[in-house]
């Protein structure tokens, strides 16, 4: 992996503060380490983020935006800064932070955080749930911040109510790791070409690996 281009420190007498949309508007390559360890609030809860995904739109063909626009993904295309949230399995909402230049598809994947605000509306949104596993994996963490289709490309930076805390400090690189991404079949799911999975090593809330598996239509 590239070393990082370091992003500003983002912090004003040790209190973290928002990303700015020059920050977001970088490949999602680069952000996605970059966002290990913000802070995303919504709904009365914030979590600290351990897990992303990185995908490069058009360039690649795990992305939901490989084969062009479309109203789903039409989002990807716009201003870095806000959210693509997308149903899959026909149960579940993921949220994504768009960025890169405008007309270059490009976002990132929520995976995975631990609730470090929140808790008690946590706990409401997730009966019977351990804390650990309220947002280890991309459609708990959406289920936890409340955050469902209508979030679809909404702002990031504008939004009441819904902000982006950029970490104090990088994640040390002795603790980031990298792999191939969870649940992606095909040529986007070869680890070796795109290990663009990232998380912070020792964190319980980061979410178990499982290959993609292709689904084959029914006669």
């Amino acid at each position: 992996m590239k070393d990082r281009r370091p992003l500003p420190v983002r912090s004003n007498g040790g209190v973290p503060v928002a990303f700015t949309r020059a920050d977001l508007s970088v490949p999602s390559l680069e952000l996605a380490p970059h966002l290990l360890g913000a802070r995303l609030t919504h709904g009365g809860v914030t979590v600290r983020l351990t897990e992303v995904e990185a995908y490069a739109g058009e360039q690649d063909p795990g992305s939901h935006a490989f084969r062009g626009p479309t109203p789903r993904t039409q989002v990807m295309f716009g201003e870095a800064g806000h959210l693509y949230v997308y149903f899959t399995y026909g149960m579940h909402w993921c949220a994504n932070v768009v960025c890169g230049p405008t007309g270059e598809a490009s976002a990132v994947l929520l995976r995975a955080g631990d609730v470090v605000d929140g808790h008690e509306v946590a706990a409401r949104r997730r009966p019977g749930i351990r804390e650990r596993d309220w947002a280890r994996g991309p459609a708990r963490l959406a289920r936890t911040l409340a955050l469902g289709g209508e979030h679809s490309g909404v702002d990031l930076l504008s939004t009441p109510g819904l902000s982006l805390l950029a970490p104090e400090q990088p994640v040390p690189a002795a603790l980031l790791r990298t792999g191939p991404r969870v649940g992606v079949s095909g040529p986007g799911g070869d680890g070796t070409a795109y290990p663009w999975r990232f998380w912070i090593d020792g964190e319980a809330s980061v979410s178990a690996y499982r290959p993609g598996v292709v689904r084959r239509r029914s006669r």
